[in-house]
């Protein structure tokens, strides 16, 4: 089977957005491929450095939503990426043969510096991280790597680091393809792009409760401020949400009923809300249990984090043979 990698950087449980922009994927992957899925403590770091102790919990966190979701570590190799020191060996020996203008260019660099001005980003770690991931990457000589579209520069700088290294030491790397992702767009509560920074998540794990009371105060179509306004479900964030969770003809009802003012958004969020907690309800159960063995949930990441460093070291056998680094 040809192997896929990607990795999450760990930053606690995990909402909406993570489960239609990745993990979904990454569950319907494993039937496909051999799959190689870590936690990206390393890379958390790169913005997380002042606080490196809540990275323990979250890792935690994040793992058991992967599990409850479906990844599966009979089918997939679920690892940490410190625990594998190999990552850190080859992305030493890339940094050396990096150009400093591929990183500069490299068009998130300098978005996320202004999406994140509260911290201190100007750090070699960030700049760097592109080659880091080419090392996560590479070092298990990975074919294919899940992205959505705004992630494709990272690809290509990771086929420009293996094509480097192929010319100067001989072939070595292949250039792993970009398996392009469509994910929908999930809004927050507030309309944005739901994001834990926008404190607008809805979180697999998150209670009954806390979903429908999350979802009564969602925003809707600006400019529908009474009952008897038509709305424009095109414009609504809840509308967006019963495109996921909501049977097809119920959207069509609720779509047409909304454009006559129908049907108020009080009864809409409520229909919102059965159906999403009726899709929650069996991730939640399975998480529930896992939580009651969080032994058994680190036991996996240890087996994962071994079966990967078995593959990482004779890559880097290979690496050190070629750069005749291996007296």
């Amino acid at each position: 089977m040809q192997r896929v990698l990607s990795g999450m950087r760990p930053t606690g449980k995990l909402h909406l957005g993570h489960l239609h922009g990745a993990l979904e994927n990454w569950k319907a992957l494993q039937d496909r491929y051999e799959c190689f899925y870590f936690v990206a403590d390393w890379h958390a770091l790169t913005t997380e450095y002042k606080e490196p102790q809540v990275l323990k919990d979250y890792i935690g966190e994040m793992v058991l939503d992967w599990l409850a979701v479906g990844l599966d570590p009979d089918r997939s190799v679920l690892f940490v990426q410190s625990w594998v020191k190999e990552h850190a060996e080859l992305h030493l020996l890339f940094s050396m043969i990096t150009p400093l203008g591929w990183l500069e260019r490299n068009p998130t660099y300098k978005e996320q510096q202004e999406e994140l001005k509260e911290k201190d980003l100007g750090t070699y770690g960030f700049l760097g991280y592109p080659v880091l991931q080419a090392a996560d990457i590479l070092i298990y000589k990975a074919e294919f790597v899940p992205v959505g579209k705004d992630q494709l520069p990272h690809v290509e700088l990771c086929r420009e680091i293996a094509r480097r290294f192929n010319y100067l030491y001989g072939e070595t790397f292949p250039e792993p393809q970009a398996l392009l992702t469509e994910s929908p767009y999930i809004p927050g509560t507030d309309g944005r792009k739901m994001s834990k920074s926008y404190n607008n998540a809805i979180y697999l794990s998150d209670p009954p409760e806390v979903v429908s009371q999350k979802i009564s105060v969602m925003f809707t179509d600006p400019q529908r401020g009474r009952r008897t306004d038509p709305g424009r479900p095109e414009l609504c964030p809840v509308f967006a949400l019963h495109k996921l969770y909501s049977p097809g003809e119920k959207q069509s009802e609720i779509d047409q009923e909304c454009r006559k003012a129908g049907i108020g958004c009080v009864d809409c969020k409520r229909i919102l809300t059965g159906n999403l907690l009726q899709a929650l309800s069996p991730l939640q159960e399975k998480r529930s249990r896992l939580l009651d063995r969080k032994d058994e949930v680190r036991q996996i990441l240890v087996e994962g984090s071994q079966r990967a460093r078995q593959v990482a070291q004779e890559t880097m056998e290979e690496v050190r043979r070629v750069m005749a680094l291996d007296w």
